[in-house]
Parts: structure tokens; sequence; C-alpha cells
């Protein structure tokens, strides 16, 4: 099999093993990247959260109004900046990314599994020169 065809298929076997593990713990690859942003910077605005997960900011809003609603997430007006929303994580956000966290560990054991510390960093260092050769 060409090299590109096993990393496609190996992206897919993993991207659909990693939505199962989050989805187990009640989560989503999208609520798992809001919730690790949010954890590392309290309050950020909506626009800056949207930059640093790497979603568009419409599909940003759509997730923060399912969060909100599950009461994961805060919004407030910036007092600086009336024009800007803040996002903050509530405890009930934090219980479910501690959830997710443990999740993750547990899916990365899995994945990489038998392999070496040195496996695993060559894998990593080939995984990111491939991407590098595509830009």
């Amino acid at each position: 099999m060409p090299i590109g065809r096993q990393v496609v298929a190996t992206a897919k076997t993993v991207n659909r093993a990693f939505n199962h593990a989050l989805a187990d713990a009640g989560g989503s690859v999208p609520t798992w990247l809001i919730l690790t942003t949010l954890r590392r910077d309290r309050w950020r605005t909506q626009q800056d959260l949207a930059r640093a997960v790497g979603i568009e900011g419409p599909t940003l809003t759509r997730h923060l109004d399912g969060l909100e609603q599950a009461g994961l997430v805060a919004r407030r007006r910036d007092p600086a900046d009336r024009r800007a929303v803040q996002v903050e994580l509530t405890p009930a956000g934090e219980e479910l990314h501690a959830r997710l966290l443990e999740s993750v560990i547990a899916f990365t054991r899995r994945l990489t599994s038998g392999l070496s510390e040195t496996e695993i960093e060559r894998a990593k260092k080939t995984l990111l020169r491939m991407e590098q050769n595509l830009r």
C-alpha cells in the first residue's frame, strides 16, 4: 500500500477510535478542544478561542451554545470591550474536562501500546515532516 494511502487509512481509524473514546466519556472532539483551551486560559474572548481551537467563528458559536445550555461554559460581555464575548468553564465544565482527560490518557496508552518512547518520537517526527512537506 502506498504511504499516503496508509497514512489516510490510519488517520481514519485513529480519528474514529478517538471520537468513540470521547463520546463514551460524554464528549466530542470539539468539546475536548474547547474545554482544554479554556482550562489553560480562564476568560478568553470567543474570537481568541476560535483561533486557538481552529474552528470558524459561527461553528464555535454553535458549539458554545450547546456547551452553555449544558451548563459547561459561561459567556459574558467583556467589560473593557462590550463587543467582545468572554467564555469560561463552569464547575460542571471542569468535571467533564477531567473525565475527558482520563479518556484521552487511556486512549493514548491504547494507541501507543507496545511502542517504545523512541518509536513514538520517531513517528511524531515523521508525521510532522510529512505535514511540512505538503505545506
